[in-house]
């Protein structure tokens, strides 16, 4: 899932980051004014315009680079350039290298709240209490308060984040199964067989979310025990394991996790040609599903809520509320510039994201504008009353991951072993525990 060296990597940059975070004040009010005025003093004494980068996951083609085109033409003073990383374990490495290392890096998105923790605790953000012209919460409304770091915005989560199974209706209806709104793990386990065809998979994971049920569970019930101890041995966690275990050796219903991970398994692709039926993935897919050059297809998609472990609806939260954290950069030149650019961002000219999947979560932003662009011409192509449900409908409470990326390391190494077959369920469980364990020992603020 993880790959190894990633953490190694991590530590060594931490160590930069916590020499150059000591010789600076990181992002203090005095600092921001400071950089804003000499980055304007700069701008004048040059006669040029001041040039932000913009580091992102999503490809320049999906939404970035007509906003970037948009900000750029009405804002000869302040020029952006928008800068793609992979939004996995070594797009993040390269974006967090690049701050380190003084690169040309003035606003960045984090993707998790487990990046942006990582990220302020290095001093690689900014603290956004130096701008008071903006609110956030009443901007963004209540859910924004789960990206707050130790009591502060050090970023402005700017999208609605979806995430969902995508389905296909067609093959739905073939099989007679209705699209559903509420369901289990258990249920969703049984559309697969039933969906499955000869040697075919019946349901695929992007890797992203691919752990999401098992945060689903511990957001809601603790991490921890009521005497500090780990909680993942919870027993919907081992329910989760033995469940895909189950799927991947006895249905055969979806891939393998080592055949998955080693052929770097095109799961979009394999969805958006009608091979798999169903797709556990998050909004992103639209950007994909509304390119018919690259992705052909000859099917309506339907839109289902993840399934829960959870047997009990009413104590199940699942993953969305509001995303895409934008943060600028503690040791930015031009973070007046960048704040000015990010404003005007969440407020409605990230408009073009929406192709993507990415609505703009602001209140002052034009959502029927935003519609319009994520569905352009291809609407008759969506069941759009389920697309509707799971975008703007579905009432279960939401979390965003806020667990250490050290703790998704551990229990993701541990887990690979289980589903790769050198490591059986009891083992795995007391690993991810002794781990977490020896973790919470020596991070006791966790």
């Amino acid at each position: 899932m993880r790959k190894k060296g990633w953490l190694a990597g991590f530590v060594s940059l931490a160590l930069i980051a916590g020499v150059v975070s000591g010789c600076s004040g990181g992002g203090s009010k005095g600092d921001a004014e400071g950089a804003a005025g000499s980055a304007k003093a700069a701008s004048s004494a040059s006669g040029g315009a001041v040039k932000l980068k913009m580091w992102g996951g999503v490809p320049p083609e999906a939404g970035p680079q007509e906003v970037v085109d948009a900000w750029n033409k009405d804002h000869p003073d302040i020029q952006v350039e928008y800068v793609r990383f992979v939004n996995d374990d070594e797009g993040n490495l390269k974006l967090d290298t690049a701050i380190m290392t003084g690169q040309d890096v003035d606003l960045f998105v984090n993707y998790s709240a487990s990046q942006a923790s990582k990220r302020v605790a290095s001093g690689a953000a900014a603290d956004l209490s130096a701008f008071t012209d903006y609110n956030i919460d009443e901007k963004m409304g209540p859910e924004a308060a789960g990206w707050k770091i130790d009591g502060k915005y050090y970023g402005v989560p700017t999208t609605k984040s979806s995430f969902f199974v995508a389905l296909n209706k067609d093959a739905l209806d073939a099989a007679n199964l209705p699209v559903p709104k509420d369901w289990t793990w258990d249920e969703m386990r049984e559309y697969a067989k039933k969906l499955k065809k000869g040697e075919g998979y019946g349901f695929i994971q992007n890797t992203e979310p691919f752990v999401d049920p098992i945060d689903s569970v511990l957001a809601k019930e603790g991490y921890t025990k009521a005497d500090g101890s780990s909680n993942l041995d919870h027993p919907l966690v081992r329910k989760w394991l033995e469940s895909l275990y189950g799927m991947m050796k006895d249905d055969k219903t979806t891939p393998p996790l080592g055949e998955q991970l080693t052929s770097k398994m095109p799961v979009e692709q394999m969805f958006l040609s009608g091979e798999v039926p169903m797709l556990n993935i998050g909004a992103w897919l639209l950007r994909s599903s509304n390119n018919f050059t690259d992705y052909p297809r000859d099917f309506k998609i339907a839109f289902a809520p993840v399934p829960r472990l959870e047997e009990d609806a009413a104590n199940y939260v699942t993953r969305g509320g509001i995303g895409d954290y934008i943060s600028i950069n503690a040791k930015s030149k031009y973070q007046k510039e960048a704040w000015e650019f990010l404003k005007w961002y969440a407020d409605g000219g990230m408009a073009p994201m929406a192709a993507g999947g990415r609505l703009p979560a602001s209140k002052d932003a034009d959502q029927d504008a935003a519609l319009k662009s994520m569905l352009g011409d291809k609407g008759d192509t969506y069941d759009q009353e389920s697309l509707m449900y799971v975008m703007f409908d579905n009432k279960t409470p939401t979390f965003v991951r806020t667990v250490p990326q050290e703790v998704m390391d551990l229990r993701s190494q541990e887990y690979e072993k289980y589903f790769l077959g050198s490591q059986d369920l009891d083992a795995t469980v007391a690993a991810m525990v002794k781990r977490h364990d020896e973790y919470l020992k020596s991070n006791p603020q966790q």
